[in-house]
């Protein structure tokens, strides 16, 4: 438990929301196997800011709390477990976001995103170096319009930022929740949780609620396609480089090539998995998550799409005339993604991470209340 306690430290009212429904959680229990909240939750009696940063972090907002709660609003206690984690989570975000001024980001999700999106776009319509609207030979050479090196330069260093600002803020989260030594066997169990998205669930492995208290697992299979259509599409770019750099072999690669066909399943996966996110996102029960986050969590997904989408176009007419403004929309679109890695939705995969992990520490240790199962 954390020395930074309510009392000794004033807490802002997302923290100290957090800490008033998980003390009455904590009397009541009813929810205890239902995912990894409730019996950390009975590790403390007490929940300072630390605390609640990390149980905000460890809710995966799956809902089924919400809809078992005998003392979820109307009644007078108005105990709203997702909602109050929601809240804080974006505030996680925001507060440990690298460099500090950009947690501003955070609170103004379109702005930022536009922004992203607008500089990135027109800073590949003014580079090429020949007319977008004009054939190239080989046809298919995105090269021709875009150095290899300069491109590899250009998005590798922004990759390289996006992921120190990334890392020095959970580096920051870790420290402050006070988690242990990672063993092997925590480090495995955590890895298993964020892998298979354990804790969407529900619980008992019928699933989360989305729009009222039917069990559904369609935020968990949409999430998978997401998480791994990323992964696909990642991997493509990895055995790419291999391609250029170690085997000699230069793009356009061949239909049947191992980038191409990661790439069109990542392309695919990102296409469906943030397509239903959206549709769940905007089915949801009123009293699940912040509304006020909705346009960081839509602005993610319709970037995802615009990603995904523009990039198996240009796949798909990459030996057209129209392979040039392709290329720009999807560059421009790639851009905006790895600019707004650190300082959007993306965020909170990482944080969850580090948070899961605490928990497969965490419960591994001995507790000194003895008030609940560990």
């Amino acid at each position: 438990m954390s020395d930074n306690v309510i009392g000794t430290n004033t807490p802002t009212d997302s923290e100290a929301e957090v800490a008033r429904v998980m003390q009455i959680c904590n009397a009541c229990r009813y929810c205890e196997g239902f995912c990894a909240v409730f019996p950390a939750m009975t590790r403390r009696i007490e929940f300072g800011k630390a605390d609640a940063h990390y149980l905000a972090n460890l809710c995966h907002n799956c809902g089924s709390c919400l809809h078992a709660c005998q003392y979820a609003p109307p009644h007078e206690f108005a105990v709203n477990v997702p909602q109050a984690m929601a809240r804080l989570r974006g505030k996680t975000y925001a507060d440990y976001a690298w460099p500090s001024c950009m947690g501003a980001c955070y609170r103004n999700a379109w702005g930022t995103l536009a922004l992203a999106l607008l500089a990135s776009l027109l800073l590949f319509a003014l580079m090429p170096a020949a007319s977008v609207f004009q054939p190239v030979d080989p046809p298919g050479n995105f090269f021709a319009f875009f150095p290899h090196g300069t491109l590899v330069w250009l998005f590798g260093t922004i990759f390289a930022f996006a992921a120190v600002a990334l890392g020095v803020g959970v580096s920051r989260f870790w420290q402050e929740v006070s988690p242990g030594t990672p063993s092997a066997p925590a480090a495995s169990e955590a890895m298993r949780n964020v892998l298979t998205l354990k804790y969407l669930d529900g619980g008992h492995g019928e699933g989360c609620n989305n729009e009222d208290d039917a069990f559904s697992l369609w935020r968990r299979n949409f999430h998978h396609l997401t998480f791994y259509g990323f992964l696909l599409c990642f991997a493509a770019t990895l055995v790419a480089a291999v391609y250029h750099y170690l085997l000699g072999i230069h793009a356009p690669y061949a239909l049947t090539s191992v980038p191409v066909l990661l790439g069109t399943a990542g392309g695919i996966g990102l296409m469906v998995g943030p397509a239903g996110l959206l549709w769940c996102n905007l089915r949801r029960h009123p009293l699940h998550g912040d509304p006020a986050q909705h346009t960081l969590d839509r602005g993610f997904m319709l970037l995802l799409l615009l990603t995904s989408a523009s990039g198996l176009a240009l796949l798909a007419w990459r030996d057209s005339t129209a392979m040039g403004v392709l290329l720009v929309t999807h560059l421009g679109a790639v851009m905006a993604f790895f600019l707004t890695l650190p300082y959007g939705k993306f965020a909170h995969g990482i944080y969850r991470s580090a948070a899961l992990l605490k928990w497969a520490i965490e419960k591994r240790q001995t507790s000194g209340l003895k008030l609940g199962g560990d």
